[in-house]
């Protein structure tokens, strides 16, 4: 990313991509803490290879290799340029030209859940029907007050076929953040 801005155009309008906010909230959830720049087998993805703040096979074309180790220029560059391709997946799902604070907040729950599954999300039938704060309550709460977005897969299968699924304090807070942060970028 270079220090001038580059924008993207979500239905018809156009927005910051890979936003200071967009950075700032993948620096706090996405923390490249263990070892710098070395790719790691992330135990709560059931062991997908990880580098840097979420870099992974689901979000760059670039290999990530358990035990390589990426400088912090690769890392950059790659964060950059994985962002970008993201929100330009998740801009083709907008109807509406969202507040800079849903997009950023659309991407980070995209970067830990895919753009597939924000795209399908109940949050975004909200956005695209207008109703921004009601699409970023859905980033963390379903409408009967349940959490969601908040679990992982334990690798088994109930007796209904059904996977699995564990409740993860951690992703409970992201959304809460990701919630807080969208509807307070909201026009008043």
């Amino acid at each position: 990313m270079t220090d001038r801005a580059r924008f993207i155009t979500v239905a018809g309008g156009a927005l910051i991509a890979a936003s200071a906010a967009v950075f700032g909230i993948l620096s706090t959830w996405e923390p490249d803490k263990r070892d710098p720049g070395l790719v790691y087998a992330d135990n709560l993805a059931n062991g997908l290879p990880t580098v840097c703040k979420g870099i992974t096979r689901h979000v760059t074309t670039t290999p990530v290799v358990v035990g390589e180790r990426w400088s912090p220029a690769k890392c950059a560059q790659e964060e950059g340029a994985a962002i970008e391709a993201l929100q330009l997946r998740l801009a083709r799902c907008f109807t509406r030209t969202p507040p800079q604070s849903v997009f950023d907040m659309a991407t980070s729950h995209a970067w830990n859940n895919g753009a597939g599954n924000t795209c399908a999300s109940q949050a975004m039938v909200a956005w695209n029907a207008g109703d921004w704060a009601l699409g970023c309550r859905r980033l963390s709460v379903s409408d009967g007050g349940s959490l969601v977005w908040s679990y992982v897969r334990t690798g088994r299968t109930l007796p209904d076929g059904k996977p699995e699924m564990r409740f993860v304090q951690g992703l409970a807070n992201r959304r809460a953040a990701e919630t807080t942060n969208c509807l307070e970028g909201l026009p008043k």
